[in-house]
């Protein structure tokens, strides 16, 4: 099997030669245009001859300076025997510079113009510029100077004005030229560049120059100074999945004659990527492409945040999954764990009814459970607990500890030992196997709830409209199961009356923050009374439910953190009620 990154290689070989194929290809046309332009002339035709030059028809030095499109000042500089600069005469200024003064600067800026001045007296900040730099380096050397930026300050009657300029210093005989184009153009397009991360260029196809913008070398990260790259030199600059682009680029703008586009990356730009956008420059309309000029624009930054975006969608979508799927397994594992109840402990003298509203924050489930269900010995088990945690890890415990007690409940034995042996299991589970619950059993035969507190809030009574708590077991409440191996724990006995209500919750239907069990439970006992007047619990299983389903929707709101369960027993009157059952416990 070949080497992948050999292929690679040979690949981006032939990519390279074609692109360099078809550089050369259109060199060629373009050179035997423009020869077949210089020497084929119109039959009959020859060269017009040239009229001959006399003085009279050369322009004079102030037509040459007006003729200059911009401001142009002609300066005789007056240098010391050390060659050091002491003053500069302004003798005179184009056409370009007086329609500057004139439509620019406010009346009476200037003194009025009476021949030659010295120039730092009639704009003394320009001595605080690179101009007396430039004008000695072009006296000492002769040569052209600039172009610089200089910024220097007009005082006008309404205030200082601030002006920036792109000057130059060109000798000229004994004087010397100094040219003023406005630069604040330059500067903002430099800056507009800079901030868009945009340059722009154009390749001559005939040849190898290149005209680019200003900010070409910094927007592309090429060093200053280098020369900017031809077409083939930039193909050879970029890296190898960028060359099918560039190809088919350079292809519709130079045989296609069509604007074109591709994404470019450079060799060593730190995987930056640019977008180029190139259109053909014709000798003349519907003839050969002479050049081609192209806008580079980095695109790095939106590709990063586009990539990024599409990592948060596909995460945003896997999370989406896993939602689901947790949320079907709580599902199945609610309907396994958490009993509907209808009519079947209304023999028992009991009718039941659960309200539970999971965390919003999971999925659907947690740690919150319940139970009640009639044992072979014809009394009913009765359970609620809030096993430690949230999510389906809680539930996993959650189920345990439910199932293992509907086990232990066979025995038939006391609610404190089950309460014991249920503490054991869930210190055998792990340290953070930590369950709150209540454990209780209903005799039928005597109306009697026996049960004991693993670390719940206690049971609430409501009887003939008013709720009240019940009595702590003996020896308070026992601990959360989990905890501590080997706790004992103490039961209460609590006779029922026909109509009375005892309501089991769990503490996330009540809890706020900051926590203060106190002021929750009282918080629970007025709801259920203010529940009862204005609703009764009607007749009936239809009628229990409804009441619970209006005091947990009055208790509940954005503030719960927790999942929030509510079990409702009423005791009912049955007649000819016998159960051959043992004396409690």
């Amino acid at each position: 099997m070949n080497d992948p990154s050999s292929v690679r290689r040979v690949r981006s070989r032939l990519e390279l030669q074609a692109i360099q194929q078809l550089l050369e290809a259109q060199r060629r046309r373009v050179r035997t245009y423009s020869e077949l332009q210089r020497t084929n002339l119109p039959p009959g035709r020859t060269p017009p001859g040239l009229p001959p030059v006399t003085p009279s028809l050369l322009p004079s030095g102030q037509e040459v300076l007006d003729a200059l499109p911009m401001a142009a000042l002609w300066v005789a500089p007056v240098f010391d025997i050390d060659g050091e600069l002491q003053d500069v005469l302004y003798l005179t200024r184009n056409a370009a510079a007086r329609a500057f003064a004139d439509s620019r600067l406010p009346e009476g800026s200037l003194p009025r113009w009476t021949g030659p001045v010295s120039l730092f007296e009639r704009f003394p900040s320009l001595a605080r510029t690179a101009i007396p730099r430039m004008l000695t380096l072009a006296f000492r050397q002769g040569t052209l100077q600039g172009p610089e930026t200089v910024e220097w300050l007009l005082h006008t009657p309404s205030g200082p004005m601030r002006i920036t300029d792109e000057a130059c210093v060109a000798p000229c005989g004994a004087h010397f030229l100094l040219t003023l184009k406005r630069g604040d153009r330059l500067r903002m397009a430099a800056a507009a560049q800079r901030l868009v991360r945009t340059c722009w260029a154009e390749w001559n196809l005939g040849g190898h120059g290149v005209e680019p913008s200003r900010g070409f070398h910094q927007v592309l990260g090429l060093t200053e100074g280098v020369p900017v790259p031809d077409l083939f030199g930039l193909a050879t600059a970029a890296t190898s999945d960028s060359l099918p682009g560039l190809y088919q680029m350079l292809y519709d703008v130079i045989l296609r004659k069509r604007t074109a586009e591709c994404e470019l990356r450079l060799q060593g730009s730190g995987n930056r990527v640019f977008r180029m956008v190139a259109e053909p420059v014709r000798v003349a309309p519907g003839s050969l492409v002479r050049a081609l000029r192209a806008v580079l624009i980095d695109v790095t930054a939106d590709r990063q945040r586009r990539k990024a975006a599409q990592r948060s969608a596909r995460e945003a979508h896997r999370e989406h999954e896993r939602a689901e799927a947790v949320a079907e397994i709580a599902d199945v594992l609610r309907e396994a764990v958490l009993p509907h109840f209808q009519d079947e402990l209304d023999a028992y003298g009991l009718e039941a009814a659960a309200v539970y509203r999971p965390d919003a924050r999971e999925a659907g489930v947690g740690g919150d459970w319940y139970k009640a269900r009639k044992l072979p010995d014809g009394r009913i088990l009765i359970a609620l607990g809030d096993a430690r945690g949230h999510g389906l890890e809680a539930a996993t415990l959650m189920a345990k500890l439910r199932y293992a007690l509907a086990g232990l409940a066979y025995t038939e034995e006391p609610v404190e030992l089950l309460t014991q042996w249920l503490n054991e299991v869930a210190c055998a589970d792990g340290d953070e196997s930590t369950a709150t619950a209540i454990i209780a059993r209903y005799h039928p035969e005597r109306a009697l709830l026996r049960w004991t507190c693993a670390g719940h809030p206690r049971p609430v009574l409501l009887r003939d409209g008013r709720a009240a708590p019940l009595p702590t077991p003996a020896g308070g409440p026992g601990l959360s199961l989990g905890v501590l191996p080997a706790t004992e724990y103490s039961a209460t006995e609590t006779p029922l009356e026909v109509g009375d209500i005892v309501l089991m919750y769990s503490d996330g239907l009540t809890e706020r923050r900051p926590a203060d069990p106190d002021r929750d439970t009282r918080r629970f006992l007025e709801a259920a009374e203010r529940c009862f007047e204005e609703a009764a619990p009607g007749l009936g299983h239809a009628g229990l439910q409804a009441y619970i389903e209006r005091l947990v929707t009055r208790l509940d709101g954005p503030h719960r953190t927790d999942d929030a369960t509510l079990l409702a027993l009423r005791r009912i009157g049955v007649r000819g009620l016998s159960v051959i059952a043992p004396p409690c416990p």
